[in-house]
């Protein structure tokens, strides 16, 4: 496994950009698939992806589709946005759940022993 403690901040635009794009190559190389074939399978045409992986800039939504090709969608988890609960709130929610189950006030049913 590589470096991946990579400071994100340090590098410039292109140099993420071109990153990207090494990244798209070496999965598109692993499931052995040609730039044409992904290109394809994206709706994309292949200089599109000839321009990623060579560390050229393209659209985001390019980039989706190249991803949905090569079906890498799941590598987005980190942009899902999830709603955090502080402390304080959390406490008050705990003390808001029931201690204790009441008796049902319309059981009128009664235990029949076998006695």
């Amino acid at each position: 496994m590589g470096n991946t403690n990579i400071n994100w901040f340090s590098l410039s635009d292109k140099a993420i950009i071109s990153m990207i794009g090494s990244y798209v190559k070496q999965q598109r190389l692993l499931q052995n698939k040609t730039q044409a074939k992904v290109a394809e399978l994206a709706g994309i045409n292949r200089w599109t992806m000839s321009q990623i992986e060579n560390g050229e800039p393209i659209s985001l939504n390019s980039l989706i589709q190249i991803l949905r090709a090569l079906n890498l969608l799941d590598i987005l988890d980190i942009f899902k946005a999830e709603k955090v609960i502080s402390p304080l709130e959390l406490a008050k929610l705990e003390k808001q759940k029931r201690q204790r189950a009441s008796k049902d006030q319309n059981d009128n049913t009664q235990i029949e022993s076998e006695w």
